[in-house]
């Protein structure tokens, strides 16, 4: 890449965004290693923890459009493998970099879709299937060989995904309505 296509990338990035998500990746490929005590090894917190990325993916992509947002993923992508190859075992960092570029470009392109629609269709459909391909790629990824009950956590995983995705909800719906009465 030239110095001006380089320039040209980090032109104008949204970096409180991209932190964001590096931090939230770091901290969910770290968390992913413990269970949930009462689970039966079925639940790991960071189930509870990556389903933050995807808010912020939608959250940069409703206020900065699908272009920026997808730089945002990009520069995102780099720090958090990069944070994660310290905070997490290399097979998970690696797992997780392909899971998290795969997952958040399906999310930002699936937003974008559905941008002209109520405000909580876009973030619900995009989020649904992004968690889709986030956690297959990450669980066959980073666990299918191994001694570790990977499927069920997979889908326990991807349960508390789906479930975040309308918890989550109700906050992303107050930071657009905000963002409405703010731009009024």
């Amino acid at each position: 890449m030239s110095t001006n296509a380089l320039s040209s990338f980090f032109s104008g990035l949204r970096w409180p965004y991209v932190l964001a998500h590096a931090l939230i990746v770091a901290a969910a490929n770290w968390a992913v290693q413990y269970v949930v005590p009462g689970t039966n090894e079925f639940l790991t917190w960071g189930a509870f923890v990556f389903p933050f990325a995807f808010f912020i993916t939608d959250l940069c992509n409703r206020r900065h459009g699908v272009e920026m947002t997808r730089k945002v993923v990009l520069a995102s992508f780099v720090i958090a493998v990069a944070i994660s190859f310290i905070a997490a075992d290399p097979r998970i960092a690696i797992a997780s970099g392909v899971a998290f570029i795969s997952g958040q470009l399906v999310d930002a392109q699936v937003f974008n879709r559905f941008r002209q629609h109520a405000w909580w269709v876009p973030p619900s459909i995009s989020n649904i299937l992004a968690s889709t391909v986030d956690s297959t790629l990450f669980w066959v990824l980073a666990f299918a060989g191994t001694d570790m009950p990977w499927v069920s956590l997979g889908l326990a995983d991807y349960a508390i995904k789906i479930a975040m995705v309308f918890i989550v909800m109700p906050v992303y719906g107050y930071v657009v309505f905000r963002d409405r009465v703010a731009a009024a």
